[in-house]
């Protein structure tokens, strides 16, 4: 789970989305909501990025933008495939994003209705090859065969229906779908939250096999901080769109400086006791994206806001090396982590 030298496979530099509020008769545009508001990273090749935070923060939307699910608002999405072309997504004409499509594919979040329960696993997880003119009806079977076994699926239940396999299995299922084209970027949306506990794990291990196996690149989607520590090189932490925390897994979890980060590691279930310390509870709700309190949007929220956090917005800066932090007092806080990552 280590990037390799030379240029990024993905560049986000300033994206943006915001959907239009609109009232009365006339429908006429009264307001925005800023769902992404001004997120830049980076993903280098062979790399996972986890993109974490609340429900609404913003993150599976910035995912869907990177994918062109949706049209972003402002902002470039530079994308280098397989030939080491730089692509801004953000900028193609529609009709040219579809040959793009076989290099990033997405697993969704819920295995129940991603599948359709009409078709048969064949069907599914050839789908992607049918729709791309990949090789003959032999090879495309083949094919299939060849991504079951690489799930952990017999070739005998491609006949079979998304009813006649457990959650985990038609999670596995998804994977195979969204790696039948050989992707160099695959999107993982919350592929594990609407699992059983005891099944997250063996999805979470074939996601990090396949990564080693086929030299994939990930860009991981959660809300949970104890998911992610296992397959990420590096976290992104978000807050009403925007990005208020970007490190290396290992130092974000040891010694975060953002307090929204830390309020999310106190939240993490710790099986040693000697790890667990005082709770700590966010009060009030998370901020409106449609209206923004000033200053810094977690403020309302922060146990350490000041006046300035009030009336000025922070900017995302280095805080130590590969450390991003967006936060008036990182430095003179001293946060808690939750030690070294297992």
């Amino acid at each position: 789970m280590t990037g390799t030298t030379g240029a990024p496979l993905l560049e986000v530099h300033d994206l943006r989305k915001e959907f239009p509020i609109r009232q009365g008769l006339l429908r006429r545009r009264v307001g925005e909501v800023r769902a992404v508001d001004g997120v830049s990273f980076h993903i280098d090749r062979g790399e996972t990025l986890s993109l974490v935070g609340e429900s609404g923060c913003g993150k599976t939307t910035t995912a869907r933008c990177i994918l062109r699910a949706i049209t972003p608002t402002a902002g470039r999405i530079i994308f280098r495939g397989g030939d080491g072309v730089a692509v801004d997504v953000a900028a193609l004409p529609y009709k040219h994003v579809r040959p793009l499509r076989r290099e990033m594919q997405m697993v969704f979040q819920d295995p129940y209705s991603s599948l359709n329960p009409r078709k048969t696993l064949l069907e599914i997880v050839g789908e992607p090859l049918l729709v791309n003119r990949v090789g003959t009806r032999t090879q495309r079977l083949e094919r299939v065969a060849e991504l079951l076994r690489l799930v952990g699926l017999r070739p005998e239940y491609m006949r079979r229906f998304p009813h006649a396999f457990s959650g985990g299995q038609r999670q596995r299922i998804g994977i195979a779908r969204a790696l039948a084209l050989s992707p160099s970027l695959v999107v993982a949306d919350e592929p594990v939250s609407a699992l059983d506990v005891s099944v997250q794990a063996q999805i979470l291990n074939l996601l990090v096999d396949l990564q080693a196996e086929l030299g994939l690149t990930y860009l991981f989607v959660a809300h949970d901080l104890s998911v992610v520590k296992h397959v990420s090189d590096r976290v992104a932490v978000m807050y009403v769109g925007r990005i208020v925390e970007l490190a290396p897994t290992e130092r974000l979890f040891m010694q975060p400086a953002h307090p929204y980060t830390e309020a999310l590691l106190a939240a993490v279930p710790k099986p040693d006791p000697r790890l667990r310390g005082r709770r700590l509870v966010l009060e009030g709700e998370v901020a409106d994206p449609a209206n923004p309190p000033a200053g810094c949007a977690f403020h309302p929220r922060c146990p350490y806001a000041v006046e300035r956090c009030r009336s000025e917005a922070p900017r995302l800066e280095a805080f130590a090396a590969g450390h991003l932090v967006s936060c008036h007092r990182a430095r003179e806080l001293g946060l808690r982590g939750i030690g070294r990552p297992s």
